[in-house]
């Protein structure tokens, strides 16, 4: 199983726990992308606000503004599905969520914070394991598909659904 290192920051709210709700997503995106599910893959996912996802954005990604979700993969999606069970342990990769950018993408669709981080989540363990929708539309397709049977496993409804 993919473990994770969990951080949660400020702004993200008390009520609702985040790190479990990270965990569920890891589940679930084990259930849909088996590559996943490797007892040599750790990961982290640092909930964190708007700036220091603009940081990051724009270090890494030379984009000068926060987003939603960003990953980090450590290793190609080859190497990920070529990882035997047995050895040293690996890094897959990073994720990090914006706060602000997560809260207010959530209430324009009318749906809970809470469904939203989840579907980022999914989306962003998707990234990590090589999965891409900005190079075709029939990646795009496929890689939606597993989200969405990602997050009908955790109860959360067709984020694509109109």
């Amino acid at each position: 199983m993919l473990a994770l290192e969990i951080d949660i920051e400020a702004p993200w709210p008390a009520g609702t726990d985040w790190a479990d709700l990270a965990v569920s997503a890891a589940e679930a995106a084990m259930a849909v992308a088996p590559e996943l599910d490797n007892p040599r893959l750790s990961g982290s996912v640092l909930f964190t606000g708007d700036s220091d996802v603009h940081v990051l954005n724009r270090e890494w990604r030379a984009k000068d503004k926060p987003t939603n979700v960003l990953s980090f993969p450590m290793l190609t999606r080859a190497e990920l599905l070529a990882l035997a069970a047995d050895g040293a342990p690996e890094l897959l990769g990073d994720l990090a969520l914006a706060y602000e950018t997560c809260a207010r993408e959530a209430a324009d669709k009318g749906v809970p914070l809470a469904d939203h981080a989840a579907h980022l989540l999914v989306h962003g363990l998707l990234h990590l394991a090589g999965y891409e929708h900005e190079t075709n539309p029939a990646d795009a397709a496929a890689m939606e598909a597993l989200e969405i049977k990602a997050l009908a496993k955790m109860g959360v409804a067709d984020p694509y659904a109109d």
